[in-house]
């Protein structure tokens, strides 16, 4: 991602944050700001807005002064010159995105070393087994039916977390079981599905090298073993 990316990434962000927090300011009841929403425009920015506030939320790398954000997005709604020079505003968005990689990279580690503890106790596990890629199982329902192969799609109901417990997804959850392509998902998965009579349940324990690696992922962060129940209930 170059830097001006990024920069809009962070201004639409910070944007979010300026609305929520004028919309406080102004101390409207809930149901009176939900009336307010009424055209597909209007629908539409609340649910960006609304997406991009949930995904700045889980960010730690700027502290918000609601005070500076409302001054930014007025000025800049209003076509009024910046009260900042261009090149401070370029360096401080440089310095955020040195502090997030920096956050970022001593969470992957955290992970890394919590993960390595995590594998090594469950491998000694009883009924849990290790295959050469180092991918964990626990066979929790034993299925007898056919097992997919790596061109099938199947049906499963699937409820993942990390290692501290925390749900990061859940067909379970949700209600509704997923459909998709054994080759289309984490190399874990497929590995796995492969390995699965129809019918059955499995406890996943997967190594960050057959998960998403050292790249975070939405819920997930860099690093991480993923925990999954997985029960195949179909293969097409």
């Amino acid at each position: 991602m170059n830097r001006s990316t990024h920069s809009l990434r962070i201004l639409l962000s910070l944007t979010v944050l300026a609305l929520t927090a004028c919309g406080k300011q102004a101390a409207m009841p809930a149901a009176a700001e939900a009336s307010t929403i009424q055209t597909v425009d209007q629908k539409v920015s609340y649910g960006i807005g609304y997406n991009m506030g949930s995904g700045l939320s889980r960010e730690g790398a700027i502290t918000i002064d609601q005070t500076a954000l409302v001054a930014g997005l007025q000025d800049g709604i209003g076509g009024a010159k910046p009260r900042l020079a261009e090149a401070d505003i370029q360096a401080a968005f440089t310095t955020a995105q040195q502090k997030a990689t920096a956050l970022a990279a001593a969470a992957g580690e955290k992970q890394q070393v919590a993960g390595k503890e995590y594998l090594a106790k469950n491998k000694a596990l009883p009924g849990v087994t290790e295959t050469a890629t180092g991918l964990q199982y626990e066979v929790l329902v034993k299925g007898n039916g056919p097992k997919p192969k790596s061109t099938d799609t199947v049906k499963v109901h699937y409820h993942g977390t990390l290692v501290d417990g925390t749900v990061f997804d859940s067909s379970v959850q949700r209600g509704q079981p997923i459909e998709f392509s054994v080759n289309g998902v984490i190399a874990g998965w497929t590995e796995a599905l492969q390995l699965m009579p129809m019918g059955s349940k499995w406890k996943l324990t997967i190594p960050p090298a057959l998960g998403y690696g050292s790249r975070a992922n939405g819920k997930i962060p860099a690093n991480a073993v993923l925990v999954f129940e997985v029960e195949l209930l179909g293969i097409k």
